[in-house]
């Protein structure tokens, strides 16, 4: 059998720090998924960044233009509300750079997200587990205006936040791809579907940029349904062309198909997104539908997804302690 030929340079480099290794990340394509010959649908594997998700980009982009601003001193305490990504990368880039910093976070996360926070050497303030992401970042804001000691990027209002998928994660896909019919992104703080959709349109007016919404009051890991009464400041609904909504179910699905049919060990908002992406191929003649993987699967082991049946998962799928 004669291998394809590689149609793209491969990710990687040589580096002076860690921290400089963020972004080059791989765009692979997934033929099985696909469902039309003339579509094909590409996966931008976020889950080769140094802590293992999408995050490492805004985290190193909000520590950063603080740090061009003035806005932090060495030293200073950094706090930030999480679901677990965003506070895992900062937590690494923080201990780089000589900021102690301080995560809100849900408490029914995966224990893997703890684990690897504490390792980095963060402090774990908890939210309850059941008001979700909304939850965390009330916390989060309440802390910040009763101690001014602290300093809160604050990436679900921080423009850093899309300007690294404007100058970084759409540049790279625009890089390997002539033409991006669709674009997929899930609805989290709104930062990889801002930045991305500003730069793709830029490119190409007709790209349609399609947000992957949770259902209300169902929680996919790092997604957000605008219904449930918080929209991140960042998000700009005019540049979304669809808004689609996944159930916990399908995303659980979709995350388990990835693995058996492709061979992507993804994390579950992976899932949900990329159920969202094979909908919108197949209303598509042709082109190319590039979808953002968050994060693979490592730190969602404990949670059973990848182990256990769908009908054992049934029970769970509707319950906060899942996650």
């Amino acid at each position: 059998m004669i291998e394809p030929r590689l149609d793209n340079r491969p990710c990687g480099g040589r580096y002076a720090d860690i921290v400089q290794a963020i972004g080059h990340t791989p765009l692979v394509e997934l033929r099985r998924i696909t469902p039309k010959p003339g579509v094909r649908i590409y996966a931008k594997l976020e889950s080769y960044n140094p802590t293992g998700s999408v995050k490492d980009r805004v985290a190193r982009a909000m520590i950063e233009d603080a740090e061009a601003r003035g806005a932090i001193q060495p030293g200073q305490t950094i706090l930030e509300p999480t679901s677990g990504n965003t506070g895992i990368s900062l937590a690494m880039i923080c201990s780089r750079k000589g900021y102690p910093l301080k995560v809100v976070m849900p408490d029914n996360v995966t224990e893997e997200r703890t684990r690897l926070l504490k390792m980095y050497g963060a402090e774990i303030v908890y939210s309850p587990g059941e008001q979700g992401s909304n939850g965390a970042v009330a916390m989060a804001l309440e802390m910040a205006e009763a101690d001014a000691s602290y300093y809160m990027p604050y990436q679900y209002g921080n423009p850093a936040n899309p300007l690294a998928h404007y100058n970084g994660t759409a540049v790279e896909i625009l890089e390997e791809l002539d033409e991006v019919a669709a674009f997929v992104g899930g609805l989290g703080t709104g930062g990889t579907l801002m930045g991305c959709a500003r730069r793709l349109k830029e490119e190409d007016p007709d790209t349609l940029i399609v947000a992957a919404e949770p259902l209300q009051g169902e929680l996919v890991q790092g997604l957000r349904s605008l219904d449930d009464g918080y929209i991140p400041p960042i998000l700009d609904l005019s540049l979304l062309d669809r808004k689609i909504f996944v159930s916990n179910r399908d995303a659980v699905v979709w995350t388990k198909r990835l693995l058996a049919e492709e061979g992507l060990f993804a994390g579950v908002s992976a899932g949900a997104i990329a159920s969202i992406a094979a909908r919108v191929a197949d209303g598509l003649d042709d082109g190319n539908v590039v979808f953002v993987v968050p994060d693979d699967g490592w730190k969602y082991l404990s949670s059973g997804v990848y182990t256990r049946s769908l009908e054992e998962l049934e029970g769970s799928l509707d319950s906060a302690s899942f996650w």
